[in-house]
């Protein structure tokens, strides 16, 4: 059992950042990668980045590749991502996740987070 807390979400104006952080709890031995999804009012649920847990192979959804940073402190048992020059476009619900391997749809990932609101003002 795996439980994954997000924080950091807020209201900002586009171009602004943010940093979203998610904490790992129970048997964090069985993450192998950690990421971000995140899901828009009436859309599917998209990836957005992820990491190994022990930091290594970064991968970014091309709509985020250069504006947005995903790292991971594993002594904290803690991913964040790192949001910069926010767009209207990322105006979601952004949910952490973890799992045994790197994949980006949701179905590979067991365990979830409760979801964070990122909201992004023109």
């Amino acid at each position: 059992q795996v439980q994954l807390v997000e924080s950091g979400g807020g209201l900002v104006q586009a171009g602004d950042s943010l940093r979203l952080s998610c904490a790992a709890s129970g048997r964090t031995d069985t993450i192998y990668d950690m990421g971000w999804f995140r899901q828009a009012p009436g859309e599917e649920r998209v990836f957005v980045a992820a990491i190994t847990w022990t930091g290594g192979s970064p991968s970014y959804a091309n709509s985020v590749k250069g504006r947005f940073t995903i790292s991971r402190d594993a002594a904290r048992n803690t991913v964040y991502l790192q949001m910069n020059s926010l767009k209207p476009e990322d105006t979601a619900a952004y949910y952490c996740v973890a799992g045994p391997s790197v994949y980006t749809v949701p179905r590979a990932y067991p365990y979830w987070g409760q979801g964070t609101q990122v909201t992004v003002s023109s």
